[in-house]
């Protein structure tokens, strides 16, 4: 009798044992699919405030498929939770959707070339109109940040410097003002600056030269002035620098071609720099197109452009170049080196 009752007893542990199992298990998903509810919620609600989907890219998005695999959405392997959101150039037109903030696994955010008006709402730390909400610091995951060509207005908050992971950072075609902030050296995985067209003032932070890994800097049509700290020049990485269209002066360093030996593009073009052209420039053998016009630079035009095998546009005008007015021998001379200049 003792027997049986221990096995009736063992048997009945057995199946409260089993019955904790599978009721863990289904908490588990259910707390699982429950967060995957809620990321295609938020892109049906996304969905909602676009009015007008010329080109019906959004057709896919309906329960007939997982939302993982709706057009434009990416999701990560093991949770399936979203991770990318990428349509650009499709022409939406509407209202970008708060609950864009639901989907707390965003690493990539592309909405660019649509018609989205007004204010992206704080929820998602993004925005269209008025001034950037401090809080987009906290998207701590987010690579790519481009706002560019809004109604963006007020100053670049100093708070971006969290954003440890951030390779492109772009606000070009804005209306932003005041100065660059100074914490933004401390992106170190940047490797695209650009704030472009816009009504940005003050002198160029001598932090922007801790980027290392920087490959294009563009700070063109701003109010820019001052000298360029010698620790941009030092960015051996850059590829293109656009700075056209700013107040800038100061003489550009005598050796920037061995500081800047990867350069392809250098506009610097409608601003107050004076003083030669460096030689060294024809040590930066990959240059494509040297902008160098409407400044005050003097003296002769170095022979060693010609050893630029790459250069396809020179840019030289409104300087003040060539010898004296009494004493212009030679002052063209330059020209016969770029024969070996074929793409010119």
């Amino acid at each position: 009798m003792d027997l049986q009752v221990g096995s009736k007893l063992q048997i009945l542990l057995f199946l409260i044992a089993i019955f904790i199992i599978l009721n863990a298990q289904d908490s588990a998903a259910a707390t699982y699919n429950l967060k995957n509810e809620t990321d295609r919620l938020a892109l049906l609600n996304i969905k909602l405030q676009i009015s007008d989907d010329p080109t019906g890219v959004l057709k896919s998005w309906n329960n007939s498929h997982h939302h993982c695999h709706w057009e434009g959405v990416t999701c990560n392997v093991r949770h399936q939770r979203v991770t990318n959101l990428i349509l650009p150039g499709h022409n939406f037109f509407g209202l970008i959707s708060p609950h864009i903030g639901n989907l707390s696994f965003l690493k990539s955010l592309n909405l660019g070339e649509n018609r989205f008006y007004g204010k992206i709402p704080q929820e998602i730390a993004n925005i269209l109109s008025g001034e950037i909400p401090v809080n987009l610091s906290q998207c701590s995951e987010l690579s790519y940040l481009k706002i560019f060509h809004n109604k963006l207005v007020g100053k670049i908050p100093p708070e971006l410097n969290s954003l440890k992971k951030l390779v492109s950072l772009n606000f070009s075609q804005n209306n932003f003002t005041n100065e660059i902030p100074s914490s933004l050296g401390n992106l170190s995985s940047l490797r695209i600056l650009s704030f472009s067209n816009n009504n940005l003032e003050g002198n160029l932070p001598n932090e922007i030269g801790s980027l290392k890994k920087l490959w294009r800097l563009s700070l063109s049509r701003n109010q820019f002035s001052g000298v360029i700290p010698l620790s941009v020049y030092n960015i051996s990485t850059l590829l293109t620098v656009f700075l056209y269209e700013n107040l800038f002066e100061g003489e550009l360093p005598t050796d920037i071609g061995f500081m800047m030996p990867n350069l392809q593009l250098l506009s610097i073009n409608a601003n107050q720099f004076q003083g030669k052209i460096p030689v060294s420039i024809g040590n930066a053998t990959n240059l494509e197109v040297l902008d160098l016009s409407r400044n005050k630079f003097q003296g002769h035009v170095p022979m060693n452009l010609g050893n630029l095998p790459n250069l396809r546009r020179l840019y030289l005008q409104r300087n003040l170049l060539g010898g004296s007015n009494t004493n212009t021998n030679g002052d063209l001379d330059f020209i016969t080196f770029f024969t070996n200049c074929s793409n010119l």
